[in-house]
């Protein structure tokens, strides 16, 4: 049997209508859930992009001059690496082309700043993690002397703030989020057994003249997915049309001060989809128990 054969979609369209306060409801709390949870994702690919410079343990970043020589390239390179291990645990070179690609990331959503800038005009780094966070100043004073060093940045404090900002954040809305999906599965259920209580006569009829048990239970299964399906639907474009709004949450770049968090229109479609997917499984699985709780096929 098709799930799109006119007797499921018939029978699915039906138990909605049927039960149309508790369907309504079940799609308002699945929306409410998953856009929750959009927003926390939403909010870490913010602080993933405004910091990618200091992911992976990297404290301390050394910019060279975009028009520093190669001999000044070479001269820094070998000094760091004089520092390895006592001062400095481990350091990673990245060029100009590198360098846009992250300029690229960090500012999606500032076209004038992409606008004046070029390749050549970036300036390469290198990114490093000191041997011990109490040295960093200490290091970073020592190389911003060095010859074809633009500056050093080392803003680990702020981006800790940071980050301890956004645990709280996330903790809240996770707990949030799952109290009210674990509503939303509630509803679902409670929906698909009032679906199966109106209809346990015809149920019983079908049975009676033959009908296989998933010819039976697809419409009830059917109608958690729809619940699903458009509830995720609703928290998508929630998060994605209000994704620099979710993002600000977190606060300001700790990298640019007063330069507002936001995430690029790709990586929100990104959420959205993994949103709807979540959104479509959690529906089919709660009809899913439903069924094979409160109908006996």
């Amino acid at each position: 049997m098709s799930f799109a054969s006119p007797y499921v979609l018939r029978e699915t369209g039906g138990n909605l209508a049927r039960n149309i306060v508790m369907t309504v409801a079940a799609i308002v709390t699945m929306a409410v859930s998953l856009t929750a949870l959009g927003g926390v994702l939403i909010m870490r690919q913010a602080i993933n992009q405004a910091t990618v410079q200091y992911q992976g343990g990297v404290e301390l970043v050394v910019f060279i001059n975009a028009d520093a020589s190669a001999q000044e390239i070479t001269g820094l390179r070998q000094q760091l690496a004089g520092m390895v291990p006592e001062e400095v645990r481990s350091c990673h070179f990245v060029d100009k082309a590198q360098a846009y690609a992250e300029f690229r990331s960090m500012f999606s959503g500032q076209p004038d700043m992409l606008k004046v800038m070029t390749v050549q005009k970036m300036p390469p780094s290198f990114r490093c993690v000191p041997a011990k966070a109490q040295n960093v100043a200490q290091l970073a004073s020592q190389l911003n002397k060095q010859p074809g060093v633009l500056n050093v940045g080392y803003p680990g404090q702020a981006i800790k703030e940071e980050l301890a900002r956004f645990a709280t954040l996330r903790n809240v809305a996770l707990v949030v989020a799952g109290g009210v999906m674990l509503g939303a599965i509630a509803l679902v259920v409670n929906t698909i057994q009032l679906a199966i209580f109106a209809r346990r006569r015809e149920v019983a009829v079908m049975k009676l003249v033959g009908a296989t048990n998933w010819f039976i239970r697809v419409p009830f299964m059917l109608e958690g997915l729809v619940e699903g399906l458009v509830g995720a639907l609703i928290a998508f474009f929630i998060t994605y049309l209000a994704r620099d709004t979710l993002a600000s949450f977190t606060g300001s770049n700790p990298l640019v001060p007063d330069q507002p968090l936001y995430v690029s229109s790709h990586e929100a479609l990104l959420t959205g989809i993994f949103v709807v997917a979540l959104g479509t499984l959690v529906g089919t699985g709660g009809s899913g128990f439903a069924v094979r709780r409160f109908l006996s096929v």
